[in-house]
Parts: C-alpha cells; structure tokens; sequence
C-alpha cells in the first residue's frame, strides 16, 4: 500500500499550487491547495509556501489515515522539501521516501491543478506540461488583458519576473 504526494502547478506564473495525495489501491485522491498569496510579497520571501505545503502534506496523509505497512512516496520537487522532512519527522524513513510520481496520481493532481485555474476564468492550454515556453506567455497574455483585474492570480514574487513589463 502507497500513499503518492505531489504538487502541480509550482513553476506556473498564474495562480497556487495543488497539492494532492493519491492512494492507488484504492484509487482515492485528495487535495489542498497553497494559496497564490504564499507566491507574492511580503509572504514569499519569507518561504511561507515551503510551510504551507508541509502543513498541506502533513493534513493530506492524516486525512487518508496512513495504513500499518503503508508508504509515503513524496514528489522530488522543491517546493515539497520541508513537506518531506516533516514527514520524515512523523513517520520516519522506513515509510517515507522521494520519488518521480507517474501515472494516475501525476494525472490527478494536474487536473486539480488546470480545473483550479479554469475557476478563476482562465482556460489552460491542452499540452501546458509538454510547452513550458509557450504555457508561460499564453499565461502571461491572459492576465496582461485585464492587469488590474487578473494580477492578483499571479505569482508575482518570482525573481524571474521582474524583466517583464508586467511584474516591474
């Protein structure tokens, strides 16, 4: 028996982050999400998203009631390190381990994800994971049609950012 954890849409420009928990066999998927203010200022330079996922993650497997002889498997992605350790802290390192999430799982939290972003009004490209160059502006078009209305969905504490007109 596993437990998967993984987050969709960290390195989006629009919008949180889905974090979700997975249980295979029986096919049960659950999700939180870290909200976009955690990725803007003042917030983000104090990594308060990094706390949010772990408290996102540590709420996630508590809600699954993690089985005896159950696994942790947890997403290699930065953005769920604290997650882990916290984890690691609870359950230690026979039930907790890093890895590439795949499959049903991946596919869940990424549909969580585009079905959150299609809440706020934006409808996110089919092949968003495939083109990461071409998700990016596609994104970045959408809310610089409506800037006042649409920037509060965006992550706009990333130091990237700033060479845009938009984030200035």
């Amino acid at each position: 028996m596993t437990i998967e954890i993984d987050d969709a849409g960290t390195g989006d420009i629009l919008y949180g982050t889905v974090i979700g928990a997975y249980r295979p066999e029986d096919d049960h998927f659950i999700y939180d999400m870290i909200a976009v203010k955690y990725f803007q200022m003042p917030l983000y330079k104090n990594k308060t998203h990094l706390v949010e996922a772990k408290r996102i993650a540590v709420e996630l497997i508590e809600r699954l009631e993690l089985r005896e002889d159950e696994k942790i498997i947890i997403c290699t992605g930065d953005v769920l390190n604290v997650a882990t350790e916290a984890l690691l802290e609870i359950y230690g390192e026979d039930v907790v381990e890093r890895g590439k999430i795949e499959g049903r799982g991946q596919h869940l939290v990424e549909l969580a994800f585009t079905n959150e972003l299609r809440n706020i009004g934006y409808e996110p490209l089919a092949e968003r994971t495939e083109k990461w160059g071409k998700n990016f502006w596609h994104m970045y078009k959408w809310i610089n049609k409506k800037p006042k209305k649409r920037l509060k969905f965006a992550k706009s504490a990333f130091p990237n950012l700033k060479k845009y007109p938009l984030f200035k």
